[in-house]
């Protein structure tokens, strides 16, 4: 807890005084331009992945990217896509996958949750990702496959179904490798690398 106690006070000293006007206009604007969705794994850091500020995007992170198909019960994933495409208008949607994602080796390898009924419990929505993939065993395939799955679960929501049809929303897929810094855009979102 002490690092993170130095860090807000090094926040407060010398991050905030630079950034003091920003932040005078975040307090009455909140207009990001994407919604990113990206995994909870400490390693992937939408804002220092992208190069973005405070208020450009609008985050969610859950274990392994995963966004369930719309239901009418009501989740925090569901209720933060819907508030982020209705009422904040974004204009992109990006799923991020990653490399050596532990949910996606967790599924790829078949390890045993048992003793994580909750995380066995949520990874079911990875279920297609799993049956697309064509070599069991093969993480870095799943995770591309779990990222296209989930722009299709995305598509799947009222409010980004309407946005999709009034071409009012993108949706994107992209693959961080930690190791190198590289963003893969997948070909269904656009093609090749960011770097």
């Amino acid at each position: 807890m002490q690092d993170l106690a130095v860090g807000v006070a090094h926040f407060r000293e010398a991050v905030f005084p630079e950034k003091a006007e920003l932040f005078a206009h975040l307090a009455s604007h909140h207009t990001p331009h994407t919604l990113f969705i990206g995994c909870s794994d400490a390693r992937v850091v939408p804002e220092l992945i992208t190069g973005t500020e405070p208020g450009d995007l609008f985050v969610i992170r859950t274990a392994g990217n995963l966004v369930p198909a719309y239901t009418p019960e009501t989740d925090g994933v569901v209720a933060s896509i819907e508030y982020a495409v209705a009422a904040l208008a974004v204009k992109d949607i990006v799923v991020c996958g990653h490399s050596a994602c532990g949910a996606m080796t967790a599924l790829a390898q078949g390890h045993d949750l048992s003793g994580a009924p909750a995380v066995a419990a949520w990874l079911r929505h990875a279920d297609a990702s799993r049956a697309r993939t064509a070599v069991t065993g093969d993480v870095d395939a799943l995770v591309r496959e779990n990222v296209l799955a989930q722009l299709a679960n995305l598509s799947t929501h009222p409010s980004v179904a309407r946005a999709l049809a009034e071409q009012k929303l993108t949706l994107r897929g992209w693959v961080f490798d930690i190791a190198t810094g590289a963003v893969e855009v997948l070909p269904t979102a656009g093609s090749g690398l960011v770097s």
